[in-house]
């Protein structure tokens, strides 16, 4: 059973895989460095640390056979929007008649 190996960047650290894993084969690789790539971002995520982790897969002859990498952008609107209810409440206190409201 192949062996492979799984290099992992987040933001500036880098953790090489020194010992590998067996998978049947490069489908199952791929399909486990998707899935650690993406608990690692969403492990980062409430920390606020590394939005980007990276996963490059070297097969049993130590050569990279696939990248997986996995980014997180958040943006937030400035200032919030204000909820759709009171908008419409201060809206009508501005000279609307609200017909015995």
């Amino acid at each position: 059973m192949p062996r492979y190996y799984f290099d992992v960047q987040e933001g500036e650290r880098f953790a090489p895989d020194e010992d590998g894993v067996e998978f049947d084969d490069l489908d199952t690789a791929e399909y486990e460095a998707a899935c650690t790539a993406a608990e690692i971002g969403r492990d980062r995520l409430p920390t606020g640390e590394a939005r980007d982790v990276t996963v490059e897969v070297r097969n049993e002859h130590r050569q990279r056979v696939l990248t997986i990498r996995v980014s997180m952008e958040v943006r937030r609107v400035n200032p919030p929007p204000e909820p759709p209810l009171r908008r419409r409440v201060n809206s009508l206190r501005g000279g609307v008649n609200l017909g015995g409201l």
